[in-house]
């Protein structure tokens, strides 16, 4: 079956029908179903927060995933009504970045090439490559998912050792020479 109408045109018994009956539409898309709360006009705020409480109920699992696949949706969801100052909105992405480092080690992933990440988005509607697919550490890529705890990447895309090893030649130079002054 069907669903034969956009997602953000739907009014809030279309939503809770949808959302029981889920499985039985074909075109049916938990992103797209994510999105629309937020685009939705003929919803008012109440209906909003209502509707995404039943939808994190139905997709918990999607829901914790879409802090990787779609960070921006799941921040504005989060605040969804919220009046929030620069602290609390850099709080917020504090702890996306650490949820997404946590789902990441938790899941195994070791690329970071999905979901937002994968097209380029620089904002410009009059941009040519917007909504091409680019490869993770390109030029083209825009919002590369990053950690502090990452390994430093050369031009080559391969690990930066020569820092380490410059490093580890330099302490033992110094450790040699108070050896022979003494």
């Amino acid at each position: 079956m069907k669903l034969n109408r956009r997602l953000n045109q739907l009014t809030e018994a279309d939503y809770l029908n949808l959302l029981v009956n889920h499985q039985r539409y074909t075109d049916f898309n938990s992103l797209g179903l994510f999105r629309s709360l937020l685009e939705n006009e003929k919803l008012n705020l109440e209906q909003r927060q209502h509707l995404r409480d039943v939808a994190i109920d139905v997709f918990p699992k999607f829901y914790d995933f879409l802090q990787l696949k779609d960070p921006y949706t799941y921040f504005r969801l989060q605040t969804l009504g919220q009046e929030l100052t620069v602290a609390d909105e850099q709080t917020a992405w504090d702890e996306i970045r650490r949820a997404q480092q946590r789902i990441l080690t938790e899941k195994r992933i070791r690329h970071r090439n999905f979901g937002t990440y994968t097209k380029h988005n620089c904002g410009y509607d009059i941009c040519p490559f917007n909504g091409l697919m680019v490869r993770q550490g390109a030029r083209l890529a825009e919002g590369v998912m990053g950690f502090g705890s990452d390994k430093r990447i050369s031009n080559n895309r391969h690990v930066d050792h020569r820092a380490d090893l410059r490093r580890r030649e330099r302490k033992a130079w110094a450790n040699q020479r108070t050896y022979l002054e003494e």
